[in-house]
C-alpha cells in the first residue's frame, strides 16, 4: 500500500511541475548567434561602444510602440495602423510642440488613443476582421500625413532636439516605460486576461472576462502608446516627412516575432518577447548595413530571417487563426 501511495504522489507531482520547453529559449539562442555572427562578420566593429549606442539609439521608438502591438496580437489581433498613425501622431507633437511641451505629449497621446478608439469600433463594434480595418486605416492615415506634409515637413520647436535629445533620457523614458508595462502586465489580471482572449475569445466569455470591453480598452491603450511613443521620435528627428513613421508597423511585426511572439497570441506569449525582438531586429539591421549589403538584399535576408522564425512560433496546436 505505501509503495501505491509513493507512486500516486510520484505521478501526481510529475503531472503538476511544469515541463522545459526549448522553444521558450530559442528567441534568446537567436540573438546571441546573431549577435555572434555578426560580431564575426563585421570583425568585432558591431560591438564597439560607438555602434551599441548606434543600435541602442535606434530602440527607443520601436521599443515603446511595440508595448502597444504586443498587447493587440497577444489577443489574437493584428494592428497595421501603427506606422501611419505615429507619423500623424508626430505631426501633432511637431505642431503643439510650439505652445507648450506637456500639450505636445498630450496631443500625441489623445491622437494616438482617437486612432485606436477607430480602429476598436470598427473590429470590436461591428465585428470586422482586426487585420482588415488597420490596413484600411493605415492608408487613410499615410494620405492624411501626405496632405499635411505636402507643402513642407512638420517642424518641431527647436528646444526638442537641443534639450531633451539626450541618449540616456531617452534610454531612462524606454526603460520606465518597459518596467511599468511589465509590472502591469505581469501582477495585474491584464496578462491572464489578454492571454485568454487569445486563446479562446469564448472560454474568456465563461471565465467571466469582458472581452468586447478588454479588447476595445487595449486597442485604445495602444494608440497612446504609440502617440507617447511618436513624442520620441519627435526628439530625435525634429521635424515629420510624408514618409514620417513609414514601414514601422512591419518593423513592429518582425521584431516581435524575432522576439518568440506567436501570431496568433495565447498562453505562450511572454513579456521578454518585446525586449529580445525589438533588440534582435536593430542588430540584424545595423549588422546587415555594416556588411555592405543595400536595401533590396537586405529586406531579402530579413524576411527569410522572418519567416524561419514564424515558423518556429507559430501556434500549430491551438488551431487558431487571427482575429
Amino acid at each position: 500500500m505505501a509503495d501505491t501511495n509513493t507512486a500516486t504522489v510520484t505521478a501526481e507531482d510529475t503531472a503538476i511541475r511544469p515541463k522545459f520547453n526549448v522553444r521558450n529559449i530559442l528567441p534568446i539562442i537567436g540573438f546571441v548567434v546573431i549577435v555572434l555572427f555578426f560580431a564575426v562578420a563585421t570583425h568585432g566593429r558591431l560591438v564597439n561602444p560607438k555602434n551599441i549606442r548606434l543600435i541602442l539609439n535606434s530602440t527607443y521608438t520601436l521599443m515603446i510602440s511595440s508595448i502597444g502591438v504586443f498587447m493587440i496580437m497577444t489577443m489574437g489581433s493584428l494592428d497595421f495602423s501603427q506606422g501611419s498613425m505615429i507619423g500623424l501622431c508626430c505631426i501633432v507633437v511637431c505642431v503643439l510642440s510650439k505652445v507648450s511641451l506637456p500639450l505636445a505629449i498630450l496631443g500625441g497621446i489623445a491622437t494616438g488613443a482617437a486612432i485606436g478608439a477607430l480602429n476598436a469600433y470598427f473590429h470590436v463594434r461591428r465585428q470586422i476582421a482586426s487585420f482588415i480595418v488597420t490596413i484600411c486605416t493605415m492608408f487613410l492615415l499615410r494620405g492624411v500625413v501626405a496632405f499635411l506634409t505636402t507643402d513642407a515637413p512638420a517642424q518641431g520647436a527647436g528646444y526638442l532636439q537641443a534639450d531633451y535629445n539626450d541618449p540616456m533620457l531617452l534610454m531612462t523614458i524606454t526603460i520606465i516605460c518597459l518596467v511599468v508595462f511589465y509590472l502591469v502586465f505581469t501582477f495585474t489580471p491584464l496578462g491572464a486576461n489578454l492571454k485568454a482572449i487569445g486563446a479562446s475569445q469564448t472560454a474568456a466569455r465563461f471565465a467571466g472576462i469582458k472581452v468586447q470591453k478588454t479588447k476595445t480598452l487595449v486597442y485604445i491603450a495602444a494608440g497612446a502608446i504609440t502617440g507617447f511613443s511618436a513624442f520620441i521620435l519627435a526628439i530625435r528627428n525634429g521635424s515629420v516627412t510624408a514618409t514620417g513613421g513609414n514601414m514601422m508597423e512591419t518593423q513592429i511585426m518582425l521584431a516581435l516575432v524575432l522576439g518568440g511572439l506567436p501570431i496568433s497570441g495565447g498562453a505562450k506569449v511572454r513579456f521578454s518577447n518585446i525586449v529580445v525582438g525589438v533588440l534582435t531586429y536593430c542588430i540584424l539591421d545595423r549588422g546587415l548595413s555594416m556588411m555592405g549589403f543595400e536595401a533590396a538584399p537586405k529586406q531579402l535576408i530579413m524576411g527569410i530571417v522572418f519567416l524561419i522564425f514564424l515558423a518556429l512560433f507559430s501556434d500549430r496546436e491551438s488551431g487558431q487563426v487571427i482575429k
